[in-house]
């Protein structure tokens, strides 16, 4: 018996499928994105990725596995709805301090809670993790990398560790043009894959 579909995998395919009504060239040409006839060539938090132009099934290499619901939607995000001209500033602020974002947008919640979490006592793993995903280190924060999200574009992590009287802290610090390359909510899915991501460098280190 064939497993139902999440409603994550139905829009992941979705967005898939209208990619090939996208101007391709204009993307390959924005991002500088290697390419051949059948497929566009992208790094995305420190892993090789491959999209089917015929198709636009988005792919993690080597394996070739179909790439989750944040993957693809960060991916599709950057590549066909940044704004011509697109440009970082250089500046890194909180995601509700971005320019173009109003109060009436907020998300709202820490909702690096349980990352924060995960990563308690765990500095020296979480520095390696972000070195393994390219990052330099920054200066704010017990543990502080200024990590590429993409080759051309990168967000600042920030950890406090906690103890007996304080919770952990985890900030994600982006550019504050990045509505100029990505919609705010996709800033959410980029950040959950960005610390899944983290969190398994980290738990393999460990095992």
């Amino acid at each position: 018996m064939e497993s139902r579909r999440s409603n994550y995998d139905i829009t992941r395919d979705r967005v898939e499928g209208e990619f090939p009504r996208y101007d391709q060239e204009a993307a390959i040409k924005k991002f500088n994105l290697a390419h051949d006839e059948d497929y566009i060539y992208l790094r995305f938090t420190a892993h090789d990725y491959r999209i089917d132009r015929r198709t636009g099934r988005v792919e993690r290499l080597p394996e070739a596995s179909h790439a989750g619901f944040n993957e693809v939607m960060t991916i599709y995000d950057v590549l066909c709805g940044s704004k011509p001209g697109a440009r970082l500033s250089g500046e890194f602020v909180r995601v509700n301090d971005l320019d173009g974002v109003t109060k009436t947008a907020y998300l709202g919640g820490n909702l690096f809670d349980g990352s924060a979490r995960a990563f308690t006592h765990r500095t020296e793993a979480l520095r390696a993790a972000c070195e393994k995903l390219g990052g330099t280190p920054g200066t704010v924060g017990d543990v502080s990398y200024i990590i590429p999200l993409f080759d051309f574009f990168p967000v600042t992590l920030q950890f406090w560790d906690g103890d007996e009287e304080f919770d952990p802290v985890l900030k994600l610090m982006w550019d504050r043009r990045t509505l100029d390359f990505m919609r705010y909510e996709t800033t959410y899915y980029a950040a959950g894959h960005l610390l899944e991501r983290l969190r398994e460098l980290m738990d393999k280190e460990k095992s």
